[in-house]
C-alpha cells in the first residue's frame, strides 16, 4: 500500500508557489494579497484561520485577517467585502465558514467578486466549474484531485466513487473527476446499500463525516481511497475510512490527519495566486 503524504506533497507544492511569488514580485513589484474574514471565536475556525495566514507568509503573500465579533451586523461585512472588492492589493477574499445564525452565508458568498472568490464557492465559479470552463475550484476538492493525480496520471475510464454531496467537497468533487473522463457516481448516507457501490470504485473519495465507515471490504482491491473525514472520537482523530484495515487492500491511501488537509491550504495559496493572475488579464 502507498501511504498518500499530504504534507510532502503540499510541502514540495509550497516551494514552488513560493518561487512563483518571488517571480511575480520581481516582474510587477507586487504580490497577491490573501484578506481572510473571521467572525466570532470558534476554537477551530481560530485555528484555521492561523494556519492560512501562517502559510501565506510563508509562501511571500500579503496576508491580512479581518476580525469580527460574532454579534456583528450582517451589513457591515457586506460593505467590508465591497471594500475588499474593490482594493487593488487584495487578490483573493475568504470569509471563514461556519458563520453565525444571523448572518446569512448565501448572501456573503454572492458579495464576493467571482475573481476573488479564493473558496471557489461564488455561483459564477460553480456554474463554471459544473460546465467545464475556467473557475476558482474549491480547495479540499482540489487538493484531493491533486493527490489522486499523484498517483494516477491517466484517469480516464477509471471508476470514482464519491462519498458525500455537499458543496464544499462531494459536488465539486465529482466535476473535477468528469473533467477527467471519470464514471462517477455520487453516493450519500441515504445511499442504498452504500457498500457496494462503493465496492466498484477504481477511486473512493470518503467525505460524509462517519467515523471509520469506509471498511476493507467496501474496497475494490487497489482502488486509490482519500479520506477527507477528520472526526473526534474517544480514539482520538480519525478519518470516514477505517485506516488500517483498508490499507491492506487499497493500492493508495491518504492518512487522517496529515493526507487532505495539508492540501487545503496549500490550495488556497494556489487559488489566490490565480485569482491574482487573473486581474492582470
Amino acid at each position: 500500500m502507498n501511504l498518500i503524504d499530504g504534507k510532502k506533497i503540499a510541502a514540495e507544492m509550497r516551494n514552488k508557489l513560493k518561487v512563483e511569488v518571488d517571480i511575480i514580485k520581481k516582474k510587477f513589484n507586487k504580490v497577491p494579497g490573501l484578506t481572510v474574514i473571521l467572525i466570532g471565536d470558534l476554537a477551530p475556525s481560530q485555528i484555521y484561520v492561523r494556519n492560512k495566514e501562517k502559510s501565506a507568509k510563508e509562501i511571500g503573500l500579503k496576508s491580512e485577517i479581518i476580525k469580527y465579533p460574532k454579534d456583528i451586523q450582517e451589513i457591515s461585512v457586506l460593505n467590508k467585502i465591497d471594500e475588499l472588492n474593490n482594493d487593488a492589493t487584495v487578490s483573493g477574499i475568504l470569509v471563514q465558514l461556519p458563520l453565525p445564525d444571523h448572518i446569512d452565508k448565501k448572501k456573503i458568498i454572492e458579495r464576493i467578486n467571482p475573481d476573488k472568490d479564493v473558496d471557489g464557492f461564488h455561483p459564477y465559479n460553480v456554474g463554471n466549474l459544473s460546465s467545464g470552463y475556467e473557475s476558482s475550484v474549491p480547495c479540499t476538492p482540489l487538493g484531493c484531485y491533486l493527490l489522486i493525480k499523484k498517483i494516477e496520471p491517466n484517469l480516464s475510464g477509471k471508476k470514482a466513487i464519491v462519498i458525500g454531496r455537499s458543496n464544499l467537497n462531494g459536488k465539486p468533487m465529482a466535476q473535477l473527476l468528469l473533467k477527467e473522463n471519470c464514471t462517477v457516481t455520487i453516493t450519500h448516507s441515504k445511499t442504498k446499500d452504500l457498500k457496494n457501490e462503493c465496492s466498484k470504485g477504481d477511486i473512493v473519495i470518503a467525505a460524509v463525516g462517519i467515523p471509520e465507515l469506509v471498511k476493507a471490504d467496501w474496497i475494490k482491491k487497489d482502488a486509490i481511497v482519500i479520506d477527507v473525514g477528520i472526526n473526534k472520537t474517544d480514539k482520538g482523530i480519525v478519518g470516514d475510512v477505517a485506516f488500517e484495515e483498508v490499507s491492506k487492500v487499497a493500492k493508495a491511501l491518504t492518512p487522517v490527519p496529515g493526507g487532505v488537509g495539508p492540501m487545503t491550504i496549500v490550495c488556497l495559496l494556489k487559488n489566490t495566486i490565480e485569482c491574482f493572475k487573473k486581474s492582470l488579464k
